[in-house]
């Protein structure tokens, strides 16, 4: 029986953070994944002859820019490229939309003078209220704590900081983060702008990764949880890893192993050992036991807690509510090789363009997303989906062979599950085939241009790397499953019911998105506990 300082469960991007700033600090550190490759939804693979994309998550901003620094990723062979500009939509009336590249306010200007005179507006606001979460980002959230008056002490503090840097915004900033935590993005931007392009473009950010309508409360915060991020010290921008989602997970994996790190692939666990009341190891599939002082759990909290601990040793009330704890993002995610660009109607060509190396949104307004999603509630897809493409071979030529390219199809509002029984597995070629033809409405070269297609519904995103109901976030950021609710009230601080067990995922503040943010918090939080000797190093 193995004896480390920490087992880690999963090792995805942010179990690969927790492990390496583990072992920064001189701790026994083993990670334990399930598949035969580490990097969870973070993964680039080859899924047609000489063809690789990323599997899953498909882009990258929201990676910390402190956990880049800290593990060294670019020593590690990880370097990102923005796109050349940020979105574009092509318009069912034969016209587009571009945003970002400096190009926004001309572009806006085709459809509304009064939104293009808003934009500097809309996007200083903007920016004030991301600044203050990317403030909180690497924060441990105010944990609810009964019984222990100094720690309560200790959580009154952190909550008295965060409260001063809120009241340090003027009373119109301070109104304008209430509408972001509470509005709906549709209601949001109703406020703002009169034309449905540009609301489109922005009110995306707020149903991506969402199953939901744009016009359901609490969805302009999706909408801000997508804009604080940053690539190369740029605020806001978007870009693409050289390589794939996957450059950025082995660049981490690298970093760990340099550190000492040991990773186990091909090891699924099947049981965390608690004895006494304390998470003291786990078990994998094949009957071996890794024992250690702190269990760190990478997973969905659902996988964890429903899973791999024996019911009895966890509080009734706390597992009746991770029973509740709401998964589900209604994504369907496609990869395609390509002999050929896309040749969109209002745009034509086939070489490349700088809208060819953004986000390409197939969603003309909010009003067509809201039908989106009532028609998938109803019948478990929509007729007209939405679809974002984006084709990462434009500025990566080592993901497709020569003239040809890769895409990313990630498309929203489908069901998590199907209604009245039915199965992803018998209608998942139907509505691959449903999307592309959605993209070729735009561009119709496209559906011929398809040499070979990846399919992942949100069953295939379940089962391939544990995403409960294609779930990107491991649990909807709604306001009862944010900051110190995430993943509820009183397991704020990254600690699990039993001691000795900790939670490192996106089920953790603050959320989904390939941030590195959760892991980085968590290891702080294990630190603490080595240093206040409430764990015991193995020797």
């Amino acid at each position: 029986m193995t004896m480390q300082d920490v087992v880690i469960v999963g090792g995805g991007h942010n179990g690969l953070v927790c492990a390496a700033y583990l072992a920064m600090s001189g701790l026994k550190v083993t990670v334990l994944e399930r598949r035969g490759v580490v990097g969870g939804a973070a993964v680039t693979e080859e899924f047609h002859p000489g063809f690789r994309n990323s599997v899953a998550s498909y882009t990258v901003s929201l990676l910390n820019p402190k956990v880049i620094r800290d593990l060294n990723l670019a020593a590690h062979g990880l370097r990102v490229v923005e796109r050349k500009i940020s979105n574009f939509l092509p318009l069912d009336d034969g016209r587009y939309l571009k945003v970002g590249g400096g190009k926004t306010t001309q572009e806006v200007a085709k459809f509304s003078n009064r939104d293009a005179e808003r934009l500097d507006a809309y996007g200083e606001r903007l920016d004030v209220i991301a600044d203050v979460l990317r403030d909180l980002v690497l924060q441990t959230p105010p944990n609810v704590i009964q019984g222990h008056p100094i720690a309560a002490l200790g959580e009154l503090v952190k909550a008295g900081k965060i409260g001063n840097r809120i009241r340090k915004l003027d009373i119109e900033m301070q109104r304008e983060l209430l509408d972001l935590f509470a509005k709906s993005a549709g209601d949001y931007l109703d406020g703002w702008f009169e034309s449905a392009p540009i609301k489109a473009a922005y009110g995306f950010d707020g149903i991506v990764g969402n199953y939901a309508s744009p016009y359901t409360p609490g969805s302009a915060y999706v909408l801000l949880h997508h804009v604080f991020g940053e690539v190369n010290g740029k605020k806001g921008a978007w870009g693409h890893a050289i390589g794939g989602m996957g450059a950025i997970t082995q660049a981490m994996a690298k970093a760990a192993t340099a550190l000492g790190v040991d990773i186990k692939t091909a090891h699924p666990v099947s049981e965390i050992i608690v004895e006494n009341g304390r998470a003291v190891g786990a078990v994998t599939e094949s009957g071996e036991a890794i024992r250690a002082s702190a269990v760190v759990s990478n997973l969905n909290p659902k996988l964890l807690y429903l899973k791999l601990i024996d019911p009895a040793a966890l509080p009734t009330d706390f597992r009746k509510r991770i029973e509740n704890w709401r998964c589900g993002s209604g994504t369907f995610r496609m990869n395609v090789a390509l002999s050929e660009l896309p040749d969109f109607t209002c745009l034509p060509g086939k070489d490349v363009a700088e809208h060819h190396t953004s986000g390409i949104i197939m969603a003309p307004s909010l009003a067509y997303m809201e039908r989106a999603y009532i028609d998938a509630r109803t019948n478990g897809w929509s007729a007209q989906p939405i679809v974002e493409i984006l084709i990462p071979s434009t500025l990566d030529d080592s993901l497709a062979p020569k003239g040809q390219h890769v895409a990313s199809l990630f498309c929203q509002h489908v069901a998590p599950e199907l209604p009245n029984g039915a199965s992803w597995d018998d209608h998942r070629e139907e509505v691959a085939d449903l999307m592309i033809e959605t993209v070729n409405r735009y561009a119709p070269n496209f559906k011929a241009s398809v040499l070979a297609r990846q399919i992942n519904s949100p069953l295939d995103l379940e089962r391939t790397f544990g995403l409960i109901g294609g779930d990107i976030f491991h649990g909807q950021l709604d306001l009862n499953q944010l900051f110190s609710a995430r993943p509820m009230l009183g397991h704020a601080d990254y600690r699990g019911p039993l001691a000795g067990l900790y939670m490192c995922g996106s089920g953790t503040h603050p959320g989904g998105g390939v941030t590195g943010a959760p892991g980085h918090n968590a290891a702080r939080e294990i630190l603490r506990d080595f240093k206040a000797r409430r764990l015991k190093r193995a020797g």
